[in-house]
């Protein structure tokens, strides 16, 4: 098979796949035939299909044209090609706007009417961009999408394909391993399954995830993000996040100013570069960092490690607990850290610290220590 396909491609931090590295704006070119999973340059016809390989949070993204000497997958979009040109690199939210777009392509059971009910089942190819919907799907491997406002989404079948673009969109899923993408305002999301991969890029997103190994990824202002599942990833970049998680192997990074982040389980690994964070974790075994200014860090559970690399930073522990806190001098220059285990040295359980003259010296915090 030959000729040229717009698609989707995933790549590292770096810009690079699988060890190659690639630019915008280049031609890439391969002697022989193509291969899905074998040989040739690969990207992906429907965006989602990306996250199976390349995660929303520490992944690239990018816009590409397959040419020459072509293979398709079976199962999915994945194409392999012989020829490839990167048009341009996209942001998230780019390439959820791509998704939906590509969702809304004619498909089986197109509305464009206000309040439409539409119900479908297995391998449903559903999308609508009147305001008001209601769609509901029971099948496995749905792909459903609106544009519209107000929309109501359910799909209770596996490895389902959600998007919307509207405001106000609340979406329900409690199959297995759903992708679920928004990307505009005011969304509500609720996934129930295992390994769904949640993304909002709209501001005051309300997200729940309930199943084991899901990984959430937000960018929009004010959202909040509660989860109960093992094993779940956090992202968030946009200010003034809510994030809580109730089990444990949980990782939650917060890249936005202003966070509340809260973890109850054990192993969690939490990490906050945003100014004014406040971090509660009441697991064992916790690891907590901070490089943002004016953290605030409590471990309520044993055997924590807190680090912080931003300045005025305060931190709290129980017995065996280990803290650093970075020390600036007056023109904000490091000048060191200072170190110490809770219960040794004098150092008191349940007592907020800072840094100062390399040692960890006792501060009263007017703030209420509660359970996360």
């Amino acid at each position: 098979m030959s000729g040229k396909i717009i698609a989707y491609k995933g790549f590292d931090k770096d810009f690079a796949c699988r060890g190659f590295q690639y630019k915008v704006g280049e031609t890439y070119k391969q002697k022989g035939s193509a291969e899905v999973c074998v040989s040739g340059f690969h990207g992906c016809e429907n965006p989602f299909d990306i996250w199976s390989h390349y995660g929303p949070f520490e992944s690239r993204f990018g816009q590409v044209i397959l040419a020459g000497k072509i293979d398709k997958d079976s199962n999915n979009t994945k194409i392999a090609a012989t020829k490839l040109t990167v048009v341009a690199e996209l942001s998230l939210r780019e390439l959820l706007g791509a998704a939906v777009d590509w969702l809304m392509a004619p498909g089986d059971n197109p509305t464009i009417g206000d309040n439409a009910r539409i119900n479908d089942s297995y391998a449903a190819h559903i999308y609508s961009c009147g305001n008001g919907v209601r769609i509901v799907s029971s099948g496995d491997k749905a792909e459903i999408c609106s544009g519209g406002y107000n929309a109501k989404i359910g799909s209770i079948g596996d490895d389902a394909y959600i998007g919307s673009s509207g405001d106000e969109a609340h979406i329900g899923s409690s199959g297995d391993s759903a992708q679920i993408g928004s990307c505009n305002d005011a969304a509500r999301i609720g996934s129930k399954g295992y390994a769904a991969r949640i993304c909002s890029s709209g501001y005051n997103a309300h997200i729940g995830s309930s199943g084991d190994e899901a990984r959430i990824s937000t960018s929009g202002q004010a959202v909040q993000i509660r989860s109960t599942g093992k094993a779940t990833q956090i992202g968030s970049s946009g200010n003034a996040a809510q994030i809580s998680s109730r089990n444990s192997g949980v990782r939650i990074g917060s890249s936005g100013h202003d966070a509340q982040i809260g973890s109850s389980g054990h192993d969690a690994q939490i990490s906050s570069s945003g100014d004014d964070a406040k971090i509660n974790s009441s697991g064992h075994h916790a690891r907590i960092s901070s490089s943002g200014y004016h953290a605030l860090m409590i471990s309520q559970g044993a055997k924590a490690v807190i680090v912080s690399a931003g300045t005025g930073a305060y931190a709290m522990g129980k017995v065996g607990t280990w803290i650093s806190l970075a020390e600036f001098d007056f023109d904000n220059n490091c000048i060191g850290f200072a170190t110490g285990c809770i219960g040794k040295n004098g150092l008191k359980p349940d007592t907020f610290y800072k840094a100062k003259n390399g040692k960890l010296v006792e501060v009263v915090l007017a703030v209420e220590v509660k359970k996360p």
